[in-house]
């Protein structure tokens, strides 16, 4: 400051004295006219640097102003070194907005941000699809106008966001439970934050359901049994009598047994994740066994007719592929009404898929029971699985099976017709003898 002040007084001294000496040469006329131009030189400078100044800063390149001489120099390095360091800080906040919005664009969760009078300042593509909200078209729009459900707009007019909101058919389909809450913060504005937790509530309906077949299931023989156990224990029954009761609550005996063994195995292979080892499995000996308990179970009811091809082998877990051959064989007989026929078939396919089929003769299955016939104590007629002797189970333990073995478990079925059951290997699980 003291710089500019003395160059404005040397300025100034330099005009009056020139001035002065004019004064005394040519008369005040000319002396005047002399002050007026040394002082008229550093204002018509000082314009045109300026002019420069707002020529550059109506470009937006102040930072690259050309270089000035005097007091203009200086200001315009200061100015320039001003500027370049502005822009910087803008840039490195523009990059840190930018980072947030991907971080909030990457968030599995919906985020709307409302201001102080719950109109829609920003949302993610994620809460666009939650809520069908076009933020071109929706921006500065109140939420409730767009969320329209009763109980969302008492969420939002009570105030009380400490607990979220469950908030059940959203989305475009209608099929989708968002789990909803409010964050106040900075100058009373607020976040809403949704989540997708269909799944969650699938599960938990399913584990609520799983526990009540459970309870049920087993409920029933136990119920039978302690019947039986009463009546032998209040009257006086011969031997024969005895003997038939006994055999009663042996068979519900063998049912919660299997009932339960099914149930350590599901949640045995439920528990495991991981792919299944890719140990050899023969396929030769492995059909043995299966005609074997096929036959029993049949006890000469059935036709049966087992095709195996010995020359490919499947690798995989022994023990797990026999449970689920076995539970596809015996549904196919005890479903299959007595002379009907049932073919048992393994080889390879013209794409180069191992293929075990059951296809039976049976009653067939109605269109709509087909994709549920995997689900947990799932059962097309319940009072024939439970004369059959089935736990519910079976289809399930089959496709937890294959699912770890990469394989895929094909059902089609016609009634009146009969059903087949196609377990289909990729080739990575297919090993040649001759290999």
């Amino acid at each position: 400051m003291i710089y500019f002040f003395g160059r404005f007084v040397v300025i100034l001294a330099l005009a009056a004295s020139l001035a002065w000496l004019s004064m005394r040469q040519w008369g005040v006329l000319a002396g005047y006219l002399v002050g007026f131009l040394v002082l008229s030189i550093p204002l018509i400078y000082s314009y045109v640097n300026l002019a420069r100044l707002i020529k550059f800063i109506s470009l937006d390149r102040v930072e690259s102003l050309p270089g000035s001489s005097g007091a203009w120099d200086e200001a315009f390095s200061r100015l320039e070194k001003h500027v370049r360091t502005m822009k910087l800080q803008v840039r490195t906040i523009e990059k840190q907005h930018e980072r947030f919005i991907e971080a909030f664009q990457a968030s599995p969760n919906g985020i709307i941000m409302l201001d102080d009078v719950d109109q829609i300042e920003w949302c993610n593509s994620i809460a666009e699809y939650f809520f069908g909200i076009a933020i071109q078209r929706d921006a500065q729009q109140r939420i409730n106008y767009l969320i329209r459900r009763p109980e969302f707009i008492r969420y939002l007019n009570d105030r009380l966001f400490d607990e979220p909101l469950l908030i059940e058919q959203m989305g475009p389909n209608g099929n989708l439970s968002l789990l909803v809450q409010i964050f106040p913060f900075a100058e009373n504005r607020r976040l809403l934050l949704a989540q997708d937790v269909t799944d969650l509530r699938k599960a938990e309906a399913m584990r609520r359901d799983f526990v009540a077949n459970v309870s049920h299931e087993m409920r029933t023989p136990l119920t039978v049994m302690m019947g039986f156990l009463e009546t032998v224990q209040t009257l006086d029954l011969d031997q024969a009598q005895k003997d038939e009761y006994l055999g009663l609550m042996m068979t519900q005996g063998k049912r919660m047994k299997s009932l339960v063994e099914d149930l350590l195995t599901l949640a045995n292979l439920e528990a495991n994740s991981q792919p299944a080892s890719m140990t050899i499995v023969p396929m030769k000996s492995i059909f043995a066994l299966l005609k074997d308990e096929a036959m029993a179970l049949s006890n000469g009811a059935h036709q049966l007719n087992f095709q195996c091809d010995t020359d490919h082998f499947i690798l995989g877990e022994e023990r797990e592929l026999i449970s689920a051959m076995s539970n596809l064989i015996s549904n196919a007989i005890r479903y299959t009404p007595a002379g009907g026929a049932i073919k048992v078939i393994w080889h390879l396919n013209h794409d180069g898929l191992g293929e075990f089929i059951v296809q039976d003769t049976g009653p067939g299955i109605s269109p709509e029971h087909l994709p549920r016939l995997t689900e947990r104590f799932y059962r097309v007629d319940r009072s024939r699985s439970r004369e059959t002797g089935g736990t519910g189970l079976g289809l399930a333990i089959v496709k937890h099976i294959a699912t770890r073995h990469q394989a895929t478990l094909q059902i089609d079925s016609k009634i009146g017709e009969g059903s087949v059951f196609r377990l289909q290997f990729p080739n990575t699980r297919i090993s040649s003898e001759l290999i």
